[in-house]
């Protein structure tokens, strides 16, 4: 692993429209590729920077087209954190697992699939709430 990378923050700033979270995933990706981490584990990394980058667009910033998505990450201690925050009013907890089997069977709304995925993938999930009211996603990836 390149030292010069440690604690570097990558940042990235963008538009409130589904289809640019791509970018974030990108990026999080070539991030990832140049820490040496696993094929596998990128995969990984890029869900959970898709998901909770298109979460912060629909549900915290509620599809507002002046909104924008914050996206940082930072090598620090063997592990990849990863920042999505919104502009909007956020949320402050997770909901519940869905329940996977309803919803292939179109019984419930694929409601909560996206925190689930994230949860599922990366190895540590934390909300803060700000001062003013939005909230920061954070996940971790260990390398």
């Amino acid at each position: 692993m390149p030292p010069h990378l440690e604690e570097q923050i990558i940042e990235i700033t963008l538009p409130n429209q589904v289809g640019y979270e791509r970018i974030a995933m990108a990026s999080a990706a070539t991030f990832a590729k140049m820490l040496g981490l696993a094929p596998e584990r990128i995969e990984d990394l890029k869900t959970i920077v898709a998901e909770a980058s298109i979460n912060a667009m629909q549900h915290g910033n509620k599809d507002r087209p002046d909104a924008r998505v914050s996206v940082s990450m930072m090598l620090k201690s063997n592990s990849i954190h990863v920042a999505v925050a919104d502009q909007g009013k956020g949320f402050s907890t997770f909901l519940p697992d869905p329940n996977i089997e309803r919803i292939v069977n179109e019984l419930d709304p694929p409601v909560g699939f996206g925190t689930f995925l994230i949860r599922q993938l990366a190895d540590q999930v934390d909300i803060e709430k700000t001062a003013d009211g939005t909230n920061i996603v954070r996940m971790t990836i260990k390398l």
